[in-house]
């Protein structure tokens, strides 16, 4: 027991000191890897990390490994920063099913596929990104509000790509598809009708950023597409999206932000 004679005699607070210690900027490390490099034992080890990870010192990635948390980087920097995706992202999705009581998802596009998570309306937690959660973007509400303010490049890599159709209702066609896009910048939603999933129904509004480039986006399924029913749940949506493009992006939220729409 190694670990354990290593252990002896050193207080708590020299070994979280020692943990915190292991991070260099950026980098990353397993549980097994902050052991060994601190003589303590597994159990030890877990205990404390939980202890900083609960109270931001370390945050845990999807991978299951740790690294230096937003308390460390306020200290070492006191000019206030605004959070990251990663961390809000999933209050968002928390908020958006408990207040809705609908399956949410929150997107980012990656290539012509949307990365996301998603939350059901119950007690099981949000997911974590990965990348095994992808969805195609020409097929889903998230992804086609996504490609509609997106940057040009990818715009126009949407316009050559062969779209695969996933139902009858599935969007193939670059022109029906530009036509969709356009039709989602001036609505400033989208929906899914089945076009993934038959009988799946969504709706999708931007969280957007500087140059008016969607950030994120943010989807529910619902029931039906019927003129009350998206009615009922968009204020939620783009109160849930308004409120990430704050966080993340203050500045240009307070400056270049896009006029909000009139109602109906």
């Amino acid at each position: 027991m190694a670990g354990n004679a290593a252990d002896q005699g050193r207080s708590v607070t020299a070994k979280l000191a020692g943990i915190l210690r292991s991070f260099d900027s950026g980098s990353v490390h397993h549980l097994h890897e902050l052991a060994r490099r601190n003589g303590l034992p597994m159990s030890t080890t877990h205990r404390l990390t939980v202890e900083l990870t609960a109270t931001d010192f370390l945050q845990r990635i999807p991978e299951g490994g740790f690294r230096v948390g937003p308390a460390v980087r306020d200290l070492s920097d006191p000019t206030p920063h605004p959070p990251t995706l990663a961390e809000r992202a999933p209050h968002v999705v928390e908020d958006l099913a408990e207040a809705l009581h609908l399956p949410t998802r929150l997107g980012v596009l990656e290539g012509l596929e949307v990365a996301y998570i998603e939350k059901a309306p119950d007690y099981t937690p949000v997911t974590s990104f990965s990348p095994a959660a992808r969805r195609p973007a020409h097929a889903t509400a998230l992804g086609k509000v996504l490609l509609a303010f997106a940057a040009p490049d990818v715009l126009r890599l949407a316009a050559t790509a062969s779209l695969p159709a996933y139902t009858p209702n599935t969007i193939c066609r670059p022109d029906r598809l530009h036509h969709a896009l356009h039709r989602i910048r001036c609505d400033g939603l989208a929906v899914d009708r089945g076009e993934l999933i038959p009988d799946i129904c969504t709706v999708a509004v931007p969280a957007l950023g500087p140059g008016n480039v969607a950030i994120a986006a943010v989807e529910v399924e619902v029931e039906d597409l019927a003129v009350e029913t998206v009615a009922a749940v968009t204020p939620a949506l783009t109160l849930a999206a308004h409120a990430l493009s704050r966080e993340l992006h203050p500045d240009w939220w307070r400056g270049e932000r896009p006029a909000r729409r009139p109602a109906g």
